[in-house]
């Protein structure tokens, strides 16, 4: 099955690629430091090698776009994977790090995928998951040029969206469409997972949350 993000690689990174981390605020921060491996879930183009390196951890790297593994190279002579975030192709208690960061729109199934982070980490492992905002951020809100975030009463469609006409004609939800996962669909698919969650953040950079993150732990 073709990936979505097949055929645009070298158009997404050039878009989002560069200069990653001031556009994903307190990451760094979630992220805490360690070492080892660190399993990047959805990893893309590798547009978070840098924060995984800065944090001490050693990067390896899962995506199901060839094209976006490609690009990732540039970026690291570490492992990279090319498999299914709801099938990881890894052993139980694999790592002991593993972050996923703007995939909850891009898969079919969410909670599929936090289940599998929490299979592959280890007893007292850190997940990190960093993404679109359920509430601000989709095909139901429409971004004002002043700042503002106008909300639509389709927020409660949940699922696969192939189209609103909010979008803009040269973003990538035009070219790949999204998932939306409302708030409370979001936050079940992550106590499902049966992770403990250290602490959930709202990241700045916008006056209207732009971005929803949280940490999380394997228990023990």
């Amino acid at each position: 099955m073709r990936a979505r993000y097949d055929g645009l690689a070298e158009w997404y990174d050039e878009r989002f690629g560069k200069d990653a981390e001031p556009h994903q605020p307190g990451l760094l921060d979630l992220l805490g430091p360690g070492s080892g491996p660190c399993l990047d879930i959805g990893c893309g183009t590798g547009r978070n090698f840098e924060s995984i390196r800065a944090s001490g951890r050693t990067v390896v790297g899962l995506d199901y776009s060839i094209d976006q593994l490609r690009r990732a190279r540039m970026r690291t002579d570490g492992p990279l994977m090319h498999g299914d975030a709801a099938a990881l192709p890894f052993a139980d208690e694999s790592f002991d790090t593993a972050i996923t960061l703007w995939t909850s729109t891009d898969v079919d199934d969410f909670g599929a995928v936090l289940l599998e982070a929490a299979r592959v980490l280890r007893p007292g492992g850190v997940l990190v998951v960093y993404g679109v905002h359920p509430c601000f951020n989709g095909p139901h809100v429409v971004y004002a040029e002043d700042g503002r975030r106008i909300v639509h009463p389709t927020y409660r469609q949940s699922g696969w969206h192939t189209e609103s006409p909010w979008w803009s004609e040269d973003g990538i939800r035009r070219r790949i469409g999204m998932n939306h996962v409302p708030l409370a669909d979001y936050l079940n698919a992550v106590i499902s997972s049966g992770l403990a969650v250290d602490r959930f953040e709202e990241p700045g950079g916008y006056d209207v949350p732009h971005a929803f993150a949280f940490r999380a732990h394997r228990p023990a």
